[in-house]
């Protein structure tokens, strides 16, 4: 029996693995980079071991010191949890060798399946020939044969870009996965990525627990995933389950799996297994009602499954992933403070996060906050529970996603079950579009400060300041921007009376206390908007209808913080890791052209040329660490006569 259990993963997933261990009575123990370490995860264990050397995007690829860590912590399992060195079989080998028990399949099983192009091979599909590829086999889709997530993936559809895609793809997987293999296949366009979860015991027991959606996907990686995917019919749905326990069997596979499909023309194409447990393996725990880490540790024990079948699905369920991420920066990671993460419970209601308030979210690593998910008897009721869930969550500190899942989920193509992977390709831009309201939260924000004001004048922390005049006079006036830069004026008015809206029809104000509730009628309808303001100048406003986070607009700009007109700055918090060839001072460009690439969060992210013209300076060398907002280049856009 497993007494202390080591997991070799941070965030999220720890966390995750962590409670059904303590539901089991297994101690835990953590591992952390310098970066983590005061990170949930480590705080979550009975005990936690620091990896030495490495630097922090790299310490969770160092199998050695996790070993050492789990030796020196008398832990006698291991858990890889899922992406780094989960779909490792060297280190599975490392594990065993070390006389601890691996939760996870044999390291012959991952050697088979864990690399997309083995696998393929596996199944009886070849990838094609990188040096071979022609017009008319485009589009097709550079993959890397490591790992997931969307890292290491390209799309090309001209041929000219196959060979430099070939090398980000390359560079790519190399930092995320420690390997840099990868693989071109036909790219289809549109299909519906279907997925299976499978479970095996060491006693010829193979589970297949019900299928998953998981079309919705931005940049190749997942957003919205749901189970079971709907609308396959009965044959189909037959179909996937026999080639996933096919695909187990054939490498005497044990332990948690998912074989993944994508389904086009009523066909099912295999696209890889992926021999660890997933990021959305939550929702068919809801809809089975089973505890999958607790499966993989019984089978890790060499216990059987609890019956020949597994349990019968009830319901379905659908899971959000919640990402720190701003759409006016092209979707860029975002880093800093998060100051409240807060969800509504009940009944059907699962946060799964490695985060809490006041904890920091880095540069390192991935930028997903918690995953949301929603079961209920039916799909829409489904839908609608985590779409309400979400709108009604109160996220503040670094802009997330919050805004597209619920607009995704109430978009009528979803509601309906017509979404493919082609979705955001066809529904972002109205998805993003701005959905008014600010104008509205400005103020509320506004007459929130002005009653702290007044709070803090009566109790003496500031001078008193009178409210109101006997003739009138200016209004009470603030000016705030949003992350994309677009400022709003809030005007108001305080009279014998109340507080009055200026320019602003139909608005009424009722009240505005001084912890942060304003209580407005707008077009006769009275609501409460929910003030919170942390630092100086960051303000979130959260709304019936939506959130929406300020920043206060200096009284008094600075004159001389001007940037020069086609100033390319960084999007995020990272790295230079490479700049065009044969780019320097007065190098003519052209508008969409590459410049620079940052690497954020084990992804690459493309700085390109906002117009043709001339590259007027250059600041970016590889290597250099840069802050979000530092000046990369300079490109001077050619006049037009």
């Amino acid at each position: 029996m497993i007494e202390k259990l080591l997991v070799a993963n941070r965030g999220e997933i720890a966390c995750r693995v962590f409670r059904t261990c303590r539901e089991l009575g297994i101690a835990t123990v953590a591992v952390y980079s310098d970066a983590d370490a005061g990170a949930l995860h480590v705080r979550d264990a009975d005990a936690a071991v620091r990896l030495p050397g490495a630097a922090p995007a790299e310490t969770y690829l160092r199998g050695d010191l996790i070993v050492k860590a789990a030796l020196a912590a008398g832990a006698d399992a291991v858990h890889p949890g899922y992406g780094f060195l989960s779909e490792n079989a060297d280190f599975a080998r490392a594990v065993i060798d070390a006389g601890l028990v691996w939760i996870g399949p044999p390291p012959e099983a991952i050697e088979a399946m864990a690399s997309k192009t083995r696998a393929k091979q596996l199944m009886g599909i070849a990838p094609l020939a990188e040096d071979a590829i022609t017009e008319a086999e485009l589009p097709v889709l550079v993959k890397a044969a490591a790992g997931g997530g969307g890292r290491g993936m390209r799309i090309v559809r001209e041929l000219e870009e196959l060979k430099g895609e070939l090398e980000a793809a390359q560079a790519e997987a190399l930092s995320a996965f420690g390997d840099g293999e990868v693989f071109v296949e036909p790219y289809v366009e549109n299909g519906r990525h279907v997925e299976v979860q499978i479970l095996a015991d060491a006693h010829g027991t193979v589970w297949a627990l019900g299928t998953r959606d998981c079309s919705l996907q931005r940049r190749h990686q997942k957003v919205i995933e749901e189970a079971p995917a709907p609308g396959l019919d009965a044959e189909l749905r037959a179909a996937l389950a026999e080639m996933a326990v096919r695909a187990s069997r054939a490498t005497d596979y044990r332990g948690a799996g998912t074989v993944e499909f994508l389904i086009a023309d009523g066909a099912a194409h295999f696209l890889e297994m992926n021999t660890r447990l997933q990021v959305e393996h939550p929702v068919t725990e809801e809809v089975f009602g089973v505890d999958l880490v607790a499966l993989q540790i019984r089978v890790a024990e060499g216990e059987p499954l609890p019956a020949a079948e597994p349990p019968t699905p009830h319901g379905h369920a659908i899971e959000a992933r919640l990402y720190a991420e701003d759409p006016s920066r092209a979707w860029s990671p975002q880093t800093g403070t998060l100051h409240r993460l807060s969800l509504p419970t009940g009944p059907g209601l699962r946060l799964d996060t490695g985060f809490t308030d006041g904890d920091t979210i880095g540069v390192h690593y991935d930028a997903m906050l918690a995953k949301v998910v929603a079961w209920a008897p039916t799909r829409a009721e489904a839908v609608r529970k985590l779409a309400g869930a979400l709108e009604r969550a109160r996220v503040h500190g670094p802009v997330t996603n919050r805004e597209l899942l619920v607009r995704s989920l109430r978009h009528p193509e979803f509601r309906e079950a017509g979404m493919d992977t082609g979705f955001y390709d066809r529904r972002l831009p109205e998805l993003t579009a701005t959905s008014g309201g600010t104008e509205i939260a400005a103020l509320a924000a506004a007459l929130a400060d002005a009653a702290a004001r007044r709070r803090d004048a009566v109790a003496g922390v500031t001078a008193r300041v009178g409210g109101w005049r006997n003739l009138p006079s200016q209004p009470g006036t603030k000016r705030y921007l949003t992350a994309d830069g677009t400022e709003y004026e809030a005007r108001y008015r305080t009279t014998r009376t109340g507080t009055e809206a200026v320019d602003l029809p139909g608005v009424r104000v009722l009240d505005a206390a001084p912890g942060g509730s304003v209580f407005l009628e707008v077009d006769g309808v009275r609501s409460e908007f929910k003030v919170s303001r942390y630092g100086a100048d960051r303000i979130h406003v959260d709304t019936p209808t939506g959130a929406y986070t300020l920043t206060e607009a200096p009284r008094f700009p600075d004159p001389t913080a001007q940037l020069a007109p086609g100033s390319l700055l960084a999007p995020m918090p990272g790295t230079v890791v490479r700049v065009a060839d044969g780019l320097t001072a007065g190098t003519r460009v052209t508008a969409g052209q590459p410049l620079v690439w940052l690497e954020a969060m084990k992804m690459e992210h493309r700085i390109s040329a906002p117009a043709t013209g001339t590259l007027t300076a250059l600041h970016a060398v590889p290597g250099l660490q840069v802050e979000v907002g530092a000046l990369l280049a300079v490109v001077q856009e050619d006049q037009t006569s």
